[in-house]
């Protein structure tokens, strides 16, 4: 079972920040040239919006889609097209294509699913001569935000009850996907970027904390504790990130791989 699949997921309070947690996915779509594939999977899909787009980009696509997380793919369901595009409730973890694909796309998933570095070579061995494995990952685990979630977490407050989710990185840097990737056989492209986003609001970085890498700990309190725990959270970010008069800036690093297997 993956660490995606222990947090009760939100879509609403996912997409406060749709437009800011979109850039990535079309960075990374954006870069998907050359032969239109005819099969993909999606691992991971969320809500489901996003994975409309690459419907809509190759309409004659078909597109198996899923999540870990009901709530999710109730929401994602709205976006089905019969015959091409379909959700699913999954988990990234067990998955396994049933015949060659031409492409894997994964959009802010592996970071949790510990095994992943197990999973990308299999999954390269799955695609069609040509075909692509595209992901995208959170790269800042080292920031101010994910400092103090460590901290707080492993505090002798919370530790008991936290101090399992509390993980340093668990993703690699691009140098290492790319190392990881070539040795299996396949041609990579990986880079990263770092996006200065202006949220707005009370507490903007809290309540896209609250979106992600909150939900194993809001999962795991109840009501009394969350309460506890987010004051003090609230707190640490507000010195970490302070609000100017335009808002807040709260810098994301994301690191991007392209994966092609060779003919």
């Amino acid at each position: 079972m993956s660490r995606q699949s222990e947090a009760v997921w939100d879509p609403a309070q996912y997409g406060i920040f749709s437009d800011q947690r979109a850039r990535p996915f079309a960075e990374l779509a954006g870069r998907l040239g050359g032969t239109p594939p005819a099969r993909v999977a999606d691992l991971g899909c969320g809500s489901g919006e996003l994975t409309a787009t690459l419907a809509a980009r190759w309409p004659d696509a078909v597109i198996d889609a899923f999540d870990s997380s009901p709530e999710m793919i109730a929401k994602a369901r709205e976006h089905e097209i019969p015959g091409r595009l379909a959700f699913r409730v999954a988990d990234v973890a067990t998955w396994k294509p049933e015949g060659p694909v031409d492409l894997v796309f994964s959009n802010a998933v592996f970071q949790w699913v510990p095994e992943h570095l197990d999973l990308l070579p299999r999954w390269a061995d799955a695609l069609t001569p040509g075909g692509r494995l595209a992901f995208q990952v959170p790269g800042n685990f080292n920031a101010p935000s994910h400092v103090l979630l460590r901290e707080l977490g492993r505090s002798d407050r919370w530790r008991g009850k936290l101090g399992s989710f509390q993980r340093d990185a668990p993703v690699l840097d691009p140098a290492g996907y790319l190392d990881l990737l070539t040795r299996h056989g396949c041609a990579v492209d990986a880079w990263e970027t770092t996006y200065a986003q202006v949220l707005h609001g009370d507490d903007p970085v809290l309540e896209w904390v609250k979106g992600t890498a909150l939900r194993p700990v809001l999962t795991a309190l109840d009501p009394e504790e969350t309460e506890e725990f987010l004051a003090d959270y609230r707190e640490r970010l507000r010195r970490a990130y302070p609000a100017a008069p335009y808002g807040t800036v709260f810098p994301f690093r994301r690191i991007f791989v392209i994966a092609t297997r060779r003919p």
